[in-house]
């Protein structure tokens, strides 16, 4: 019985160091597996960082950063100073305009994301240009802020609640006047329409 022991323990001390290196490759394979994960997260943070902090280029217009990098990101990830969006102010400000349709496609829009500053009174002059009849709507976004007037050939619509849609028979602007009260992601629509013919976007609503 003494030999069979003393037989058992030589031959697990001679495979000793094989199981050692063996564990040691294991090892070092995971631990550059775990290496590799981890830039590959730095690299994937850094980039979402980079693409909710980085300054855009507001020399076009005070509301450049109305159009599309963000689009699709919570609000509550944006951040107005981030997004180079003019400082809080009581006068109104100027969206870019949106174009629905134009003289030789009925179904294209000029521009589809717009981002917004809570608390800011603004002007957006929303036109037509096509030969279509559109219907813009924007309930949520309708709701969640607070209408000033509506003009429209100098003429002035008030009221004391937001209005269903807007409706274009002919070519023409619609200007729409409003203080923005809640942060919020938005969508406006034309209605009636799907697929290829879609004319639809986001209106972002940043603190």
């Amino acid at each position: 019985m003494r030999a069979f022991w003393l037989s058992l323990m030589a031959t697990s001390l001679a495979f000793a160091p094989v199981a050692a290196s063996a564990a040691a490759k294991t090892l070092v394979v995971a631990q550059a597996a775990d290496d590799d994960d981890d830039d590959d997260d730095a690299a994937a943070g850094a980039a979402e960082t980079g693409a909710a902090a980085a300054p855009i280029d507001t020399s076009a217009s005070p509301m450049a950063p109305a159009e599309a990098p963000m689009a699709g990101m919570p609000a509550s990830a944006m951040n107005a100073k981030q997004l180079g969006l003019p400082d809080l102010s009581k006068s109104s400000q100027d969206i870019p305009d949106l174009v629905l349709g134009s003289a030789d496609k009925d179904f294209s829009v000029n521009r589809k994301h717009f981002v917004l500053r809570a608390g800011q009174a603004y002007r957006w002059k929303i036109s037509s240009a096509g030969s279509l009849e559109y219907k813009l709507h924007a309930p949520e976004f309708f709701r969640n802020v607070w209408f000033n007037q509506i003009v429209i050939s100098d003429l002035e619509l008030h009221m004391a609640g937001p209005p269903a849609w807007l409706e274009y028979d002919a070519k023409g602007t619609i200007q729409i006047q409003f203080n923005t009260v809640r942060p919020g992601n938005f969508t406006w629509y034309i209605e009636g329409l799907e697929g290829a013919q879609d004319m639809k976007g986001t209106i972002t609503v940043v603190p």
